[in-house]
């Protein structure tokens, strides 16, 4: 039994995390701290103990492993906390603020000799998740370029902010899903083109992101926007003899804003209305268009493979090098803004 708790008691803790890790009968939830209990909105659940005290939280023998689902500028400062007390900690993203950060938080867990990962649980979306079956399935051929979006039609979210914090830009807060995608499956770049932008000027947020992450002859673009009345495609992939197009995203993330739980059997599942759509030519030249059935996504696998690093001693699958890369490129990306 895997047991833990968690620090922060709002939406990241109870929509993101705990309707998944309530599923798994190797992982118990002991304490949940709350920072400000007078603003508890969510319903407690049964058998959590529930503390507005962080030492008692940090100092309980029984508990292996903390998460860490803050703003992300308490990450540093929590995780270094989780790691003094010589716990394993999970942290929500973007990670930390800075590679250096990162770094610091890493060489602490080595030096304890604990383990300590961002919450990466994107690379389990479905269309990701289905992406990659296609590619593997190799009926497109070489790949020659990969298309990632992730866009809203958002305006007054950038129109109410006036100034910039380039922790707080829409690189840093969306970038941080799909360019661990990439990095994750298809490794380091050889380089990286960037374009982002504050469509509404300078000194305002940046709501606008265009990535391109260069492999060889693959061009994989990561682009995201908060002015798309209508939103591309989830993903779009070219090789050398075919195409694939995913128009939806995962359905995790709807589901659980409907309060549409991962106890039921069709949760987060894609129906055929959803399925991407593949179009290739086979050897004899004959063009074939199928729609691809979705491999079905789980948040709650970032659990399962922490689980076997903690318990059973496995590896981690989200690593160090692959985290600071990630930052590396956040940092990067919004570098030149003001």
């Amino acid at each position: 039994m895997l047991t833990i708790g968690y620090i922060g008691n709002g939406k990241s803790t109870n929509r993101y995390h705990l309707p998944f890790v309530l599923q798994r009968e190797n992982i118990k939830v002991k304490t949940i701290y709350q920072r400000n209990p007078e603003n508890e909105s969510w319903n407690r659940i049964a058998g959590v103990n529930y503390t507005s005290n962080l030492e008692e939280l940090l100092n309980d023998k029984e508990i292996q492993l903390i998460v860490v689902c803050t703003r992300h500028d308490s990450h540093y400062e929590y995780a270094k906390q989780v790691l003094e007390h010589n716990k394993h900690c999970l942290v929500e993203k973007p990670f930390m603020e800075t590679s250096k950060q990162a770094k610091e938080i890493f060489a602490l867990a080595r030096e304890k000799d604990l383990i300590v990962q961002a919450y990466q649980n994107r690379r389990f979306d479905s269309d990701f998740l289905t992406v990659q079956k296609v590619i593997e399935d190799g009926k497109l051929g070489d790949l020659l370029e990969v298309e990632m979006h992730y866009d809203y039609y958002r305006p007054e979210v950038p129109e109410s902010i006036h100034h910039f914090d380039p922790t707080s830009s829409y690189l840093y807060g969306h970038g941080c899903h799909t360019l661990d995608q990439v990095v994750s499956y298809f490794g380091k770049p050889d380089h990286i083109h960037y374009d982002v932008r504050q469509l509404l000027g300078q000194g305002r947020m940046n709501d606008y992101f265009d990535l391109d992450l260069y492999y060889g002859e693959l061009k994989i673009s990561v682009k995201s926007s908060y002015f798309r009345v209508k939103e591309r495609p989830s993903f779009v992939v070219y090789g050398k003899k075919g195409c694939f197009v995913k128009e939806t995203k995962d359905r995790q993330e709807e589901h659980l804003k409907l309060f549409y739980m991962p106890d039921n059997k069709d949760f987060g599942v894609d129906t055929i209305q959803h399925y991407g759509v593949i179009t290739y030519i086979d050897e004899e030249g004959t063009v074939h268009e199928e729609k691809v059935k979705s491999v079905t996504g789980d948040y709650g696998r970032v659990y399962d493979d922490l689980y076997e690093s903690i318990i059973n001693g496995v590896a981690k699958t989200i690593t160090d090098e692959q985290t600071l890369l990630q930052m590396e490129i956040l940092e990067t990306g919004v570098r030149d803004l003001e």
